[in-house]
């Protein structure tokens, strides 16, 4: 009986040179995914590197008035950033969602700055509520500074004394700022910031 040896022989090697090409696709579709972990990875690590630091303070004035002295001090391969949007935020965790019909509405709550401070309405492209200011850009190494004024009580607190009340409330609570910055067209980073409340100076005769 005559075997057919190098018909077996080629078809061995075909099949050998399949197989080797299967694995060659699997190793290299392994490798792209281990490269693009790897690159996820470092991209991560890149931007958690770059996140801006902010070193902010209230420089009080006479009166209501103060001022919210902003500096972007790093990290100084960061250059600079192309938009920083700044917003006060509630200075406590209380839960003011409206569950009572009439006055205040959801609408007047969120309307309301809820800490120690809010924008000079007016100044530095504050909003109508003081609770942002316009975007500004920024380089490492400089800053600039955002006038601020004290808060008043809401509408609807009833009694002479509100103001007071108000104000006492809030007295010595640090003021909360979210921080969102941008730079180029994909680089984003939020940052919660507390800024201390500084004691109200007192006038000497």
């Amino acid at each position: 009986m005559n075997f057919p040896w190098p018909e077996m022989a080629s078809t061995s090697a075909a099949a050998l040179s399949a197989v080797a090409a299967v694995g060659a696709w699997v190793a290299a579709r392994r490798a792209n995914a281990t490269a693009n972990v790897v690159a996820s990875i470092e991209r991560e690590r890149w931007h958690a590197d770059l996140t801006p630091q902010f070193s902010i303070t209230i420089e009080r004035a006479e009166g209501d008035r103060s001022t919210l002295d902003v500096q972007l001090i790093g990290p100084l391969p960061l250059g600079h950033l192309d938009e920083v949007n700044i917003a006060i935020v509630s200075s406590d965790d209380a839960d003011r969602t409206s569950t009572l019909p009439g006055p205040p509405t959801q609408e007047d709550i969120d309307a309301q700055v809820w800490g120690p401070y809010r924008f000079t309405h007016g100044a530095d492209g504050a909003d109508a509520h003081g609770s942002r200011v316009q975007a500004v850009s920024m380089q490492v190494g400089r800053g600039r500074p955002f006038s601020i004024e004290m808060t008043r009580a809401p509408l609807w607190q009833e009694g002479g004394d509100a103001q007071e009340r108000w104000r006492s409330r809030w007295r010595g609570t640090p003021l909360c700022l979210l921080i969102t910055c941008r730079r180029g067209g994909s680089d984003q980073w939020v940052i919660p910031c507390e800024v201390e409340n500084p004691a109200p100076r007192v006038s000497r005769l």
